[in-house]
């Protein structure tokens, strides 16, 4: 019998359980992939000595998979416990130009003032520089617009405030802005309705938000700050993500998000 008869079998089983093995992808590469592939790239020496009888080739080939599988779980147990690799092993959820990640073991957040819109811009220049009309809720008294960044990349922002001068900010973006909004949350968002039957989900706590914003030389950067309660759904007519923020009761969030026209 050739000498790699018996073992004709262990590369496919090994790529069976890559394909088992349900790991969120890391640069279009799963991390089961990624490791299967270096195992299978470093053929397993044969043994030393001939193996006299076919049970005694079996059962080393028996024990080598055991040390792969061994070798295989303490790669993927570390990839999970490794800061730089935590963020892609966790559920993700895509709500038009808006990630989010859902991290239950992540630490709590803070809660955090809602910022208001700085340098607001009348709303037909608003219109201009996003490419699209600022959508505006009934009942947003004095409500502003600004705009960052420029079509078809932008994020045009209105803000008001309630009858109690709690600050109240509805972000409006294109589904396929990028770089877009991450949310990055300990607890998962709990799906609602609009009053036309919109999907939408709802943030109950408060949780971490990374946005873009752009630079003084027109380049695109990252600012991270804590967000509280939030809404966000998509328009469907429009295909605009529309993110609100302020409003700290679901109820009267999802009768605002209503009236956005």
């Amino acid at each position: 019998m050739r000498e790699d008869e018996g073992a004709g079998g262990l590369p496919e089983e090994l790529r069976e359980l890559g394909r088992s093995l349900r790991v969120p992808d890391v640069d279009g590469e799963s991390m089961a992939e990624r490791v299967l592939a270096q195992l299978l790239a470093e053929r397993v020496p044969a043994p030393v000595a001939v193996a006299e009888t076919e049970t005694e080739r079996w059962g080393w080939l028996r024990r080598r998979w055991r040390s792969l599988l061994a070798a295989l779980s303490g790669v993927l147990v570390v990839a999970v416990l490794t800061p730089p690799v935590r963020a892609a092993v966790v559920e993700w959820l895509g709500v038009g130009g808006v990630a989010v990640e859902y991290v239950p073991g992540a630490p709590p957040v803070a809660p955090a003032k809602v910022p208001g819109c700085p340098e607001p811009v009348p709303a037909a220049e608003a219109a201009r520089r996003a490419g699209f009309e600022p959508l505006l809720p009934e009942g947003a008294v004095g409500a502003v617009t600004a705009v960052t960044g420029r079509a078809p990349r932008a994020v045009l922002g209105v803000c008001w405030r309630t009858a109690e001068g709690a600050v109240v900010r509805l972000d409006e973006f294109p589904g396929e802005l990028d770089p877009g909004f991450v949310k990055e949350t300990r607890v998962q968002p709990e799906p609602v309705l609009l009053a036309d039957g919109t999907a939408a989900y709802w943030f109950a706590e408060p949780h971490r938000l990374t946005f873009p914003l752009t630079s003084a030389d027109g380049r695109w950067r990252h600012e991270v700050r804590a967000a509280g309660p939030t809404l966000l759904w998509v328009r469907p007519s429009s295909g605009l993500t529309l993110r609100l923020e302020g409003i700290p009761d679901r109820t009267e969030a999802l009768r605002v998000a209503a009236s956005v026209r």
